[in-house]
């Protein structure tokens, strides 16, 4: 319970809390909204004073920046219109000097048009000239080709002529003949070092044509070449393929110690395989070729090239297995003696028991000679015996011509 006394009456009355607090919302409420009332008028006055504060600032702000944006303006204005007069002289000026470039680019234009046209003129002579020329040399090698067509032609028909005077044997031999030339006509300037010839070592059952071998100046071995020459006449009955050679070749090659094996043919002359050049059928027979007469230079100088990037290698090897002592083929070479030794023994033993029995033989023909000539000596004493025992007397008896030619003979020496 709460006491409140009037402030009238100076009367205290007890009131409950609810209600208390009634009267404090009622009394707080009233005194709110006067106090809201004064304020507001309060604030719209001041809003007003503001309001008309503000526009009297604005006004007076707008007032003097419009002047000071008249001001700016008519200063912009002036030098704008200056600007506009200097722009005005300049463009008449751009518009001067463009028509004087534009003259000035017009007249080398021009000049360079005359240029052009002179230029091509004279182009156009030229390729007329250069078109005549084409036309002439063309002219020219046509008919320097067909004079080679036309040459190879009757060379073609002299070789079948040739070919059909001459044996098989004759035709290879002609071939060779032909590579030997070939060879010696650059022997003395580009294969100095070389050696080129004929293979006539058969002891191992055959032979190839020619070997080709070069070395450098410490002995090396630069390459080697086996070579077989192969032709036939076209009137041969049978005719070979290079196939039917290159098994032998190779034989001949690893035999005789070659690096290359080179058949030189003739043979299956419309096989456009061998016509068109060098042929690698080392697929077959290793470092094997086969070529026409005419490659036979080409192909010695294509390898003896390739041999020789390879000679500093070969060249280190060589030095390499000189200075090193191998002990796997010291022991070879030991064995190989004793091997070599030991056959060599056998061969002269036999060789000995074989002059022995050759000496019992001979003397058994010398004692049978012996005896012939006793009785060779027996029958030519007896001879001898039987001319001493011949007179004129015994000749001429029972021959009276004889007789008579021996006594007339007689007389006349008297």
């Amino acid at each position: 319970m709460n006491e409140i006394s009037c402030p009238h009456c100076k009367k205290a009355f007890k009131v409950d809390n609810v209600g208390y607090a009634d009267i404090l919302k009622q009394v707080r409420d009233k005194q709110f909204e006067e106090e809201l009332k004064v304020r507001l008028s309060l604030a719209e006055k001041e809003k007003n004073s503001a309001v008309e504060l503000a526009e009297s600032n604005i006004r007076n702000s707008a007032k003097d920046h419009l002047l000071k944006k008249e001001k700016e303006m008519n200063a912009i204005l002036s030098s704008k219109d200056s600007e506009i007069a200097e722009m005005k002289s300049k463009i008449k000026n751009a518009e001067i000097q463009k028509e004087l470039a534009i003259r000035k680019a017009l007249k080398e234009t021009e000049k360079q048009r005359d240029s052009l046209l002179n230029d091509l003129k004279s182009k156009d002579i030229e390729r007329q000239l250069f078109e005549k020329s084409l036309n002439e040399k063309f002219q020219a090698d046509l008919k320097t080709k067909d004079d080679i067509i036309k040459m190879r032609d009757e060379e073609i028909a002299f070789r079948k002529e040739m070919k059909q005077k001459l044996s098989t044997k004759m035709i290879g031999e002609t071939l060779e003949q032909h590579c030997e030339i070939e060879f010696n006509k650059l022997r003395a300037t580009a294969f100095q070092n070389a050696y080129f010839e004929k293979d006539n070592d058969s002891r191992l059952g055959s032979k190839g044509d020619y070997i080709y071998r070069e070395t450098d100046e410490s002995g090396n071995e630069i390459i080697s070449i086996m070579f077989e020459m192969k032709n036939e006449g076209d009137e041969t009955a049978t005719k070979k393929k290079n196939e039917d050679f290159l098994k032998e070749l190779d034989k001949d090659r690893k035999e005789k110690k070659c690096e290359y094996a080179v058949l030189v043919s003739l043979l299956e002359i419309d096989n456009e395989l061998f016509n068109q050049g060098i042929v690698d059928v080392s697929h077959k027979y290793e470092k094997m070729y086969v070529i026409r007469p005419q490659f036979f230079i080409p192909i010695i100088t294509l390898l003896r090239n390739a041999a020789m990037n390879s000679m500093q290698y070969k060249a280190e090897l060589s030095l390499i297995r000189s200075q090193n002592l191998d002990i796997t083929n010291f022991e070879d070479k030991i064995n190989s003696f004793k091997e070599g030794f030991a056959r060599n023994y056998e061969l002269a033993s036999r060789k000995f028991k074989k002059a022995i029995d050759e000496i019992d033989k001979t003397i058994t023909h010398l004692q049978k000679t012996k005896e012939a000539l006793l009785s060779s000596e027996n029958n030519l004493r007896l001879a001898n015996n039987k001319a001493d025992d011949l007179t004129i007397k015994k000749l001429t008896r029972g021959n009276p011509t004889m007789k008579a030619k021996f006594d007339k003979l007689d007389e006349n020496q008297d």
